[in-house]
């Protein structure tokens, strides 16, 4: 069965990914003994929570075409897909150092492009007038996320 999604699933997806960023900084924070790298890996979840409060503000905003199931999917085989996917390839089913800061930082700034890369891919399987657009701005949030980590990761190699 192929899949076309609609704007309103990719974000349930892109909420469900944002949620599982959420539990891994502040799982992550909570093994940190340092509590300046606690404090950021703590304001990198609450970034997270911010990014759930923008994705389901899109979300909401999306009108009822949007939110139209694009194919048939009577045993929700779809959504089933999309959760899974969100629950696999970012955050999750990786082998993550959480036993330093720097090992921490790394898993994130790949899982934050995994997220990237998914959000590209899934763009091309939204219709153009489906909420397209939408998932361009989930993509832009997700890069300033990979900025903010990547400046971290550089500060802590001086």
């Amino acid at each position: 069965m192929s899949f076309v999604f609609n704007a309103d699933e990719i974000f349930e997806m892109a909420l469900q990914i944002e949620r599982n960023g959420e539990k891994f900084y502040r799982e992550s924070a909570k093994r940190i003994k340092d509590s300046d790298a606690r404090d950021l890996l703590t304001k990198l979840a609450d970034m997270e929570i911010e990014h759930q409060k923008v994705f389901q503000g899109m979300r909401t905003a999306l009108t009822p075409a949007d939110q139209k199931a694009m194919t048939s999917d009577p045993n929700n085989e779809a959504g089933l897909y999309l959760a899974s996917l969100a629950n696999t390839k970012v955050f999750f089913e990786k082998d993550i150092d959480t036993s330093q800061l720097q090992g921490i930082f790394k898993s994130a700034l790949a899982a934050e492009k995994d997220s990237i890369a998914f959000y590209l891919g899934m763009k091309d399987l939204v219709p153009t007038g489906s909420g397209r657009d939408k998932i361009e701005e989930i993509i832009r949030e997700e890069m300033r996320h990979v900025r903010l980590l990547g400046e971290k990761l550089a500060a802590l190699k001086r």
